[in-house]
């Protein structure tokens, strides 16, 4: 049985909630909001035990295998870091950092404690997506030539009031966000990027963040993935597109109010007994074969994350959408918050800081250690 408790009680945490109860081999038995009240809510519904104001006291006060990190952005670094110095697993929401620097030090002080992170990545477990992971897996579409996703929503009146409308709270705007999901999902299916290029205008929402981003992203053999993230898309949208030399995928939705989640498999015709010089199959035109699946049940992410991440804590193995994944995908989004504000191509290699450089600076420049909330 895994003890865990839960820090942050309000959707998202929740969400997790709900799956803790389900699971069992896992028991929620404490958790802290600054609300206390909502904390209360939460075991009285999903679990049992005491519920905190301060997460200090908790994670000092209760013998825990697991904390589930599901605050605001600024607040979770300090989390990680006190639960990983405490040998207590942790699950952080998205994104792992506000940036690159907060990211490389949770990673490395996980590693040196010999607990598992897990980053929030739940999209990675949707359905139509994990069965595409696994069509790219197999070769069905051949290797990926290039990606595409527009992904967004467009907010609720006083959006630009919420926590997610500051910079020094998230460390960013939609791109941080939403697009988070799409930059690991793109290194999952086609692997690392070289460099980026992007744009990040505001167009509607009055926030000094971005409320849109453009992105491109190549990686060292040429393939490119293309995102365009937004708090504009005033009708939900999800759409996920990989194209391969034999065909393609593409994941429309993902459930609720983004529509039902589907997937599109299209396979190129090939034509019989003709090979090109390379011995490679060649191709005839027209329309490709399609293939739909349609996934019109309960959203079900939230639930297999889980089960993947405690299995891999019993197994002493790294989870899917672990650390290391949440860390390069601050690289990616770094990349392209630089790009936009240097206006040029930028390689990822140019945003590692390295954990060394960040604990000097951070002993010396009390400025640093006020910015990041450890002073």
């Amino acid at each position: 049985m895994l003890n865990v408790g839960i820090v942050g009680c309000g959707l998202i945490g929740n969400k997790r909630a709900k799956v803790i109860k389900e699971d069992a081999d896992s028991l929620l038995c404490c958790a802290a909001d600054l609300n206390v009240f909502n904390a209360g809510g939460m075991l009285k519904q999903y679990g049992k035990g005491t519920a905190y104001r301060d997460w200090r006291e908790m994670l000092d006060k209760e013998t825990l295998d697991v904390v589930i990190a599901a605050t605001p952005n600024k607040h979770l670094k300090k989390i990680v870091l006190w639960a990983a110095e405490r040998k207590i697993h942790v699950l952080s929401e998205k994104p792992l950092g506000r940036n690159t620097w907060e990211a490389e030090r949770m990673v490395k002080v996980a590693k040196e404690n010999g607990v598992v992170l897990k980053t929030g990545f739940n999209h990675r477990f949707h359905p139509a997506i994990f069965r595409a992971h696994e069509l790219v897996e197999d070769g069905s579409i051949g290797k990926p030539y290039f990606a595409r996703c527009v992904y967004g929503h467009g907010g609720r009146p006083g959006y630009e009031k919420e926590w997610r409308a500051s910079k020094e709270i998230c460390g960013g705007g939609e791109l941080l966000d939403q697009g988070v999901h799409v930059v690991d999902l793109f290194r999952w299916f086609m692997g690392d990027f070289e460099e980026a290029y992007g744009l990040i205008p505001t167009y509607y929402w009055d926030m000094k963040v971005e409320d849109n981003a453009f992105a491109l992203f190549r990686t060292n053999n040429g393939r490119v993935a293309s995102m365009h993230t937004s708090w504009t898309q005033w009708k939900n949208r999800f759409t996920f597109e990989l194209f391969g030399e034999a065909g393609y995928l593409i994941v429309d939705g993902l459930g609720g109010s983004y529509g039902v989640e589907t997937l599109t498999k299209g396979v190129r015709r090939k034509a019989l007994g003709v090979r090109g010089s390379n011995s490679a199959p060649r191709y005839v035109g027209g329309v490709p074969d399609e293939e739909r699946f349609v996934f019109d049940g309960p959203d079900l992410s939230w639930e297999l994350e889980w089960k993947e991440f405690t299995a891999a804590i019993r197994e002493n193995r790294e989870p899917l959408g672990n650390g290391r994944d949440g860390l390069e995908a601050n690289r990616m989004i770094e990349a392209v918050y630089r790009s936009a504000r240097e206006n040029r191509r930028v390689k990822m290699e140019d945003t590692i800081i390295g954990i060394d450089t960040v604990e000097a600076y951070e002993k010396t420049n009390k400025w640093a250690l006020k910015v990041r909330g450890e002073e």
